[in-house]
C-alpha cells in the first residue's frame, strides 16, 4: 500500500527518479525538515538516532533498494540482524554493504523460487526447507558474523517442528527440501539435512547430533525447553539465597500424625475436596470413607496414608529413574479411588488451568529427567523442596492430583532433613496460587520463594501431641478462613 501521508511527515522517504518528487525531497532537506540517513533514503524523524530508524524500517528499505532480494540463511529464521548487526541476503552478486548500524551481506545465489515467501514489498524470505539447506552450507566465519546458524541451533529448530506439530510435519519439510535441492543445486546440503532428520526420528545413528534437545529427542526423552529455562531461573535464584533452618518440633509419632492430618486436610481443601474439619477427622480416625462421598474421602485418606508415614516421607529420589518411579507409586496411593484418572500413570492428553497450559504430555518424562540435575545440585532442604514443588506443579504430569503430589514431594525433602513440613492453609490459598501463576506467566521467582518462606515460618509454629490444641491454634492463626475473610497470622510460640 502506498504511503498516503504528506512526504514531509513520512519517517522513511525514498529517493526518486521522478523529477517532481526529487525536487521536493531536495527542498525539504535544505529546509531541514528531513535528513538523509542512507544512500537514496531520507527521514522526517530528526530526533532519534539514525541507527534506530534504519533498524525499525530495515526490511522496507531492503525491499525498496534491492527489489527481488531474498532474506536467506540464518536471517530467514531470525528475521532480525545478528548481535553484531549482520543481515544476510541472497542476490545477484556477493558484496558487503553498510547501512547505519547494519552490515548487509549479499550472497550470490538463486533468485526466489516457488514457495519462498513475499515478506514486504519486493523483499522475499526463504521458505523453511530452503532456509535449512542454506544454513547447512559451509561458512568461513563463526558466531554472529556467520551466515549460518550453529549445528545445535539447526537441530533445535528441527526438534521444535516435531515437538509442536509431530513427525509428519518434519517429514514434509524433508520431502520439500529434497525437491528444491535439485533446483537450487544443494544436493550436498540435503544429504546433511536428511541425516539430521533421520537421527531425530531414530532411523539413523544419533552420533551426528550435538544439541542436548535433539539428543534427548533421539533417545526418546524429548523435553520442554521453555520450561527448562524457567527452572534454571528458579534454580539460580534459590542458589543465591540463604534460607532459615526450621527444625521439626513434631518429633513424636503422635505429633507427626497430628500435623499430617492437617497437612492432608488443607492439601485436599485447596483442590476443592472440601469437608468440615470434624468430618475429615472422623474419616481418618475410622479409616473409612463417608458413604455419600466415597471418592472424596479416599482422597483425604490417600494423602494422609503417605504424609503420616515418616519412613515413606523420609525418602527422596536419588536419580531421574527414582523420581519417575516415586511419583508413580505415590500418585497411585493418592488417587487410588479414582480409576478414571489413571492413578500412577502419566497423563495421555494435555491439561490446562485457565489460560495456563502445562507441559505437553509427550514431554513430561523428558522434562522431569532433564530437571533432575538442577534439583540434585541444590543443597538446602528448603531450596530442594521449593524447586521440587514447582517443577511438578509446572509439568503437571498426571491428569489429576498434581497439586497434592507436588506438595507431598516438597515435604518429603523437608522430612528427610528433619525440617518442619509446610502446610498451605485455606486462608493462604490465594497467595499460594497467585505466586505460582506469577512465576509461570512472568518468570518472577521472588513472590513464589517469599510465599513459601512465609508458609514455612507459619508451619513451624504448628506442633504438639494434642490434636484439639493444634486445631485451636490453627483457628487463632485464621488458617480455616477464606482469604476474603481474614489474613494468615503467624503467632510466635515459646517452648
Amino acid at each position: 500500500m502506498e504511503n498516503i501521508l504528506p512526504i514531509h511527515l513520512q519517517e522513511i522517504i525514498f529517493g526518486s527518479s521522478e523529477s517532481r518528487i526529487s525536487k521536493q525531497i531536495s527542498k525539504l532537506e535544505k529546509e531541514g525538515k528531513i535528513r538523509k540517513i542512507a544512500p537514496r533514503v531520507y527521514s522526517s524523524n530528526l530526533k532519534e538516532p539514525v541507527e534506530d530508524i534504519v533498524r525499525r524500517n530495515l526490511f522496507r528499505i531492503l525491499g525498496k533498494l534491492y527489489p527481488g532480494v531474498l532474506l536467506s540463511h540464518r536471517s530467514a529464521f531470525e528475521f532480525q540482524p545478528t548481535k553484531t548487526g549482520h543481515i544476510f541476503l541472497t542476490y545477484s552478486y556477493t558484496k558487503k554493504l553498510s547501512l547505519p548500524g547494519i552490515t548487509i551481506q549479499f550472497l550470490e545465489g538463486h533468485a526466489p523460487i516457488n514457495g519462498d515467501n513475499v515478506f514486504t514489498g519486493e523483499l522475499y524470505a526463504s521458505q523453511k526447507p530452503r532456509a535449512f539447506l542454506e544454513n547447512l552450507q559451509s561458512s568461513k566465519n563463526t558466531g554472529p558474523t556467520s551466515k549460518c546458524l550453529t549445528l545445535p541451533e539447526i537441530e533445535d529448530k528441527l526438534e521444535q517442528i516435531i515437538r509442536v506439530n509431530g513427525e509428519d510435519e518434519l517429514n514434509k519439510v524433508r520431502d520439500r527440501a529434497r525437491i528444491i535441492a535439485v533446483e537450487l543445486n544443494m544436493q550436498k546440503e540435503f544429504e546433511r539435512l536428511n541425516k539430521l532428520i533421520s537421527a531425530l526420528l531414530t532411523t539413523h545413528t544419533t552420533k551426528i547430533l550435538s544439541s542436548p534437545l535433539a539428543i534427548a529427542r533421539a533417545f526418546g526423552s524429548p523435553y520442554d525447553p521453555g520450561r527448562m529455562e524457567l527452572f534454571e531461573e528458579l534454580f539460580r535464584d534459590l542458589q543465591k539465597q540463604e534460607f532459615k533452618i526450621r527444625p521439626d518440633k513434631n518429633t513424636s509419632a503422635t505429633a507427626f500424625r497430628n500435623f499430617a492430618f492437617f497437612e492432608s486436610y488443607f492439601s485436599n481443601y485447596i483442590e476443592g475436596t472440601v469437608f468440615e474439619i470434624d468430618e475429615a477427622r472422623q474419616i481418618i480416625k475410622t479409616n473409612k470413607p463417608l458413604a455419600a462421598r466415597n471418592e472424596d474421602s479416599h482422597d483425604v485418606l490417600g494423602t494422609y496414608q503417605i504424609v503420616s508415614n515418616r519412613q515413606e516421607m523420609s525418602v527422596t529420589p536419588q536419580s531421574p529413574e527414582e523420581l519417575i518411579n516415586m511419583l508413580s507409586y505415590r500418585h497411585k496411593i493418592l488417587l487410588s479411588a479414582r480409576e478414571e484418572k489413571n492413578p500412577g500413570i502419566f497423563k495421555d492428553k494435555n491439561n490446562f488451568a485457565g489460560n495456563t497450559s502445562f507441559v505437553d504430555f509427550n514431554l513430561v518424562k523428558g522434562t522431569l529427567i532433564q530437571s533432575f540435575d538442577l534439583y540434585n545440585a541444590l543443597d538446602h532442604p528448603f531450596s530442594r523442596a521449593t524447586f521440587m514443588m514447582f517443577i511438578l506443579s509446572e509439568v503437571h504430569p498426571f491428569l489429576d492430583g498434581n497439586g497434592r503430589i507436588a506438595r507431598v514431594m516438597m515435604n518429603a525433602e523437608l522430612v528427610k532433613e528433619g525440617q518442619s513440613k509446610i502446610i498451605i492453609p485455606t486462608v493462604f490459598r490465594d497467595d499460594y496460587m497467585g505466586a505460582l501463576r506469577r512465576l509461570t506467566r512472568q518468570n518472577d521467582t521472588a513472590p513464589y520463594i517469599k510465599m513459601l518462606q512465609k508458609a514455612h515460618e507459619f508451619s513451624s509454629t504448628i506442633y504438639g501431641d494434642e490434636i484439639n490444641e493444634m486445631q485451636e491454634f490453627l483457628k487463632h492463626c485464621n488458617a480455616f478462613s477464606e482469604h476474603t475473610e481474614a489474613k494468615l497470622r503467624i503467632i510466635e510460640r515459646r517452648g
